[in-house]
Order: structure tokens, then C-alpha cells, then sequence
């Protein structure tokens, strides 16, 4: 069975202002300090790349990459809870890696939490490697919580 049959029909498409009621659902569910839903619209408004996933029919997950200066910075990618571990992630993640490719980028970029086991092990499988660490860069329940910086050369 191909992964498309096992992850159900997949449609990606560019996230809208009707579409933020839903991707908050997701990320208040995806993050312990979720972003605002004025951060989403600062993305969509300076035309970072805002990408939905629906998966039969359904908002699945999201994902935003901004692109400049041959790197593109993978900003957010959230999978709504009760899909989580179908592979959704990897989907949206590829899609990522193929537009920055498409538009040219070198390098791909992102901060992810060293508590957040799953995400740095899909990193990992994909092929970033560790560049580095932000020291107190996300908030955290007990104050702040470093970010490690993975690259990826594409």
C-alpha cells in the first residue's frame, strides 16, 4: 500500500484567514505556549509560505517556511493531536523541502525544542544534523527552554 493510501487523500493548499479558528485548535493542542493567531496573520500578510493540510477533506496540519537569501527557515509545523503519528508530519515536512528547492534555497533551517523527542527524531530522519544551540530561546512552564538550530543542505 503506497503512503498516500495510508495517510487517506492529502491536499495541500495555501492557509487562509478562515482557516485560523482551526489552526489554533491545532496548535493550542500542539504547544504548551502556542503561537497567537496575530502571529498566523503576520506570516500570511508578509507572504511567508502558509501551508494547510487537509486530509480527507479535513484541516490535518499546518506548516509556515519563510525564504530569502538562499536559506529557507521552517517557522512552525503543528499536526492536530488526534492525527498525530500517521505520518503527517513527514508529509508536511517534505512539501516544505520541496518548495525551498523549487525556490532555489541551499539550506534549510529551523529551531525545535530538545524536549520534543518526536520532532527532533522526524528531523533527524530526514537528514538535519545539529548546528547549534539558542540558549533560552522558547518559553517554558518553568522559565526557558533552549531551542537546538538543525540544518539540513538541499
Amino acid at each position: 500500500m503506497s503512503a498516500i493510501l495510508q495517510l487517506g487523500e492529502l491536499r495541500f493548499r495555501a492557509m487562509r484567514e478562515t482557516d485560523l479558528p482551526m489552526v489554533m485548535q491545532i496548535e493550542r493542542c500542539g504547544y504548551p505556549q502556542p503561537w497567537t493567531e496575530g502571529i498566523f496573520r503576520d506570516c500570511m500578510r508578509v507572504g511567508y509560505y502558509c501551508r494547510v493540510l487537509e486530509r480527507d477533506g479535513e484541516l490535518a496540519a499546518y506548516g509556515i517556511m519563510s525564504t530569502g537569501a538562499g536559506e529557507s527557515h521552517v517557522l512552525n509545523i503543528c499536526v492536530y493531536e488526534h492525527l498525530q503519528s500517521r505520518g503527517l508530519g513527514r508529509a508536511m515536512l517534505d512539501h516544505l523541502l520541496e518548495t525551498a528547492r523549487r525556490l532555489h534555497s541551499d539550506l534549510m533551517l529551523l529551531e525545535v525544542r530538545p524536549s520534543n523527542k518526536r520532532a527532533v527524531a522526524l528531523y533527524t530522519s530526514t537528514g538535519f544534523n545539529e548546528v547549534g544551540v539558542r540558549r533560552a530561546y522558547y518559553p517554558a512552564r518553568d522559565g526557558r527552554e533552549d531551542a537546538l538550530i538543525m540544518a539540513l543542505s538541499l
